[in-house]
């Protein structure tokens, strides 16, 4: 009897990762290739299945091909279509899950990107025995994908669980959504970055974050400050912490999670965020949660993590 494998395709807004993995969680192999170089969804899927259909004949054995997971921005597990992802090259929505199926002849699975993240942490990660946490995703944005009694809760519509996308300022920084003041605006990368331009363009201010042009400062530029000790690195990390603690104790009143996960490239700053972290949230949490809540970083590597969040999707439904 072969051996089952699932193809996992993480698409984003710059690169698209597809490859094939094992039930274990052992990648047999990638590829990657730029999202902006396809006019049409269809133009993409097509250079993706063919992609993934070359892997799969250079492989020594022969698998059986169990379906593929796709985690992507704005996607609905409900519809199998990406809607209105703000920050992709293709507008409206774009039937993934149909187009997929379509050129990859096998069940086809749909979901937010950090929706994969959640169920790759929860198969493969430190969530392995747990039934009840978030996984929160720091990246250019702030997404997140949230795990109750062992399912992801998609909501009646599909699109339940953007903690992003809750209002953190009212009236605060434009957000890409359309609305003003998001959390996403504040704890991201993007939104630590906006932090230091803010804080600089003000006043003059003692720092080495003032050796690099407004247009160039970067979250690693601020965090390799911080790690410096750098004060107004430090006072930046502080107040993103201050206000992803304060909605984080929010989250935990509605869900009750064991732990929250931290997953992303802002997440790198763990010792930065994690203690700060912890402090505003406990402040902020109702006592009858105070002492119970984990902060943890995502056991899933980079390298890894988005093939087998995607692919999850598929070992959650094919078991």
């Amino acid at each position: 009897m072969s051996q089952r494998i699932a193809a996992g395709i993480d698409i984003g807004g710059t690169n698209i990762e597809a490859g094939w993995v094992l039930p274990e969680g052992k990648v047999l192999s990638r590829g990657k290739i730029k999202t902006r170089s396809f006019a049409t969804p269809q133009d993409m899927v097509h250079a993706v299945s063919h992609m993934l259909s070359k892997q799969r004949s250079a492989m020594d054995e022969t698998y059986e091909v169990i379906g593929a997971g796709i985690g992507a921005p704005s996607s609905n597990f409900y519809s199998g279509c990406m809607e209105y992802a703000p920050n992709m090259p293709w507008p409206g929505v774009v039937p993934l899950v149909k187009l997929f199926e379509a050129e990859m002849n096998c069940a086809t699975y749909l979901t937010n990107d950090a929706n994969a993240a959640a169920l790759g942490e929860m198969i493969f990660g430190g969530a392995k025995d747990m039934s009840d946490f978030i996984m929160v995703t720091l990246g250019t944005g702030l997404g997140s994908g949230f795990v109750s009694s062992g399912k992801l809760l998609y909501g009646h519509d599909g699109h339940a669980g953007e903690l992003g996308h809750t209002i953190a300022i009212p009236n605060g920084r434009p957000c890409g959504c359309g609305r003003k003041g998001c959390l996403e605006t504040y704890a991201s990368a993007t939104g630590i970055v906006k932090t230091a331009i803010e804080r600089l363009s003000t006043a003059h201010i003692a720092s080495s974050l003032n050796d690099i042009s407004l247009e160039k400062i970067s979250a690693y530029d601020i965090t390799m400050a911080a790690r410096n000790g750098d004060t107004l690195a430090l006072e930046i990390f502080e107040f993103t912490a201050q206000i992803l603690g304060m909605k984080l104790a929010d989250t935990v009143a509605i869900t009750s999670p064991k732990a929250i996960f931290l997953f992303g490239g802002l997440a790198h700053a763990r010792e930065l965020l994690s203690v700060p972290l912890k402090k505003n949230m406990e402040q902020n949490l109702l006592n009858i949660y105070q002492n119970k809540e984990d902060i943890l970083f995502s056991q899933m590597t980079d390298d890894d993590a988005a093939l087998l969040g995607a692919a999850s999707l598929v070992w959650q439904e094919k078991g």
